[in-house]
Order: C-alpha cells, then structure tokens, then sequence
C-alpha cells in the first residue's frame, strides 16, 4: 500500500498533533519528517537553526531525509499517513492520488505553539521562524525548484489560526471522507 494521505505544514502549524489525532480515529501508522528533522538535529547536538544551516551547507543531509520519505510514501509498506513540508509536494510530483493536506497557520500562532512546546519569548521565536523559513524556502527552490509557499499541490487547506485540533483534526476526516 502506498500513502493514503499526506500531511504538511510549517513549523509550528500543527502537523504533529493532526497526525497523531488521525492515528487514534483511524487507527492508522505514520512517518514524521519533522521529528526525523529534530532527532537528527539533536544527534548532531545543535539547534534547529543551526541543523538548518548545516542542511544548506552540506546537500546531502536534506536531500538523503527526502529521498528517504519519497521511497516511504511510494512503497507496498508505506504507513498510512506522511508527515513532512514537502509530502504534499512529493506525492504531487510521483502522481500519487492521495489527499494532500497543508495546514495553514500565522507566524504569531506557530511561534506561540513552538514557545509552548519548547519555551522561550514570542518575538524570538518570530524571528527564528522568519530565519528558518527564508533558509528553508531556499534550499527547496535550489534542490527541486519548489515554492513553500505555493499551494498548488493540496487538495486541502486549512487556515487554522482560529481553530483548536479537534476543529482540524474534524475538517480533515471531512476532506478524507469526501476525496474517496
């Protein structure tokens, strides 16, 4: 079985705890590019931005994360659900016909997010997000000529500055019942 949907965000928009809400109503399996992202950030002892960094110096690291989540994606034993920025793009691309989510939030909600989740101030976080965004949405141009920005490969957005989980995680299992 390949993906039956994709997931994709930015940092912070809530991709993780649609993913994991999915995997309790369904009862479905799934892969996380961003927590690969992190795990691999932390094993080589830096911060996020500076993995990014990393990442725009050395190809190899980002694009070796995904090809790793494309040939997931694509084989018999793919799991479910693949979360990541570019999943959208990737299934898009291989001509994979599954439900291609992007959740859309502000930077303000995604840096409140990430200050709950892992501290700190808010107008910090802003800036650290602008950083990693625009370092980011320039290794993706350069590798694959994508734009973050574009939503021309979902079938689904969801603004979700004024939703709570529940309320995504609710549209979401809509856009799932009516793809199929």
């Amino acid at each position: 079985m390949v993906a039956s949907v994709t997931i994709s965000g930015h940092p912070g928009s809530g991709t993780s705890t649609l993913v994991e809400g999915l995997c309790r109503s369904l009862n479905w399996t799934m892969i996380n590019g961003g927590q690969i992202f992190r795990d691999l950030a932390k094993q080589h002892g830096v911060s996020l931005e500076e993995f990014g960094q990393q990442c725009m110096d050395d190809d190899s690291v980002d694009q070796s994360l995904d090809k790793l989540l494309v040939e997931t994606m694509l084989s018999e034993d793919s799991p479910e659900i693949v979360e990541s920025r570019l999943a959208g793009w990737w299934a898009f691309k291989n001509n994979l016909q599954c439900p291609r989510i992007w959740i859309d939030v502000s930077e303000r909600v995604r840096a409140e997010r990430v200050v709950n989740r892992e501290g700190g101030e808010i107008e910090n976080k802003i800036d650290l997000i602008r950083e990693r965004m625009g370092a980011d949405g320039a290794r993706y141009m350069r590798y694959y000529g994508i734009d973050i920005n574009s939503n021309d490969p979902y079938t689904c957005v969801i603004e979700s500055d004024n939703m709570d989980a529940e309320e995504v995680l609710e549209r979401v299992l809509e856009h799932l019942e009516e793809f199929n």
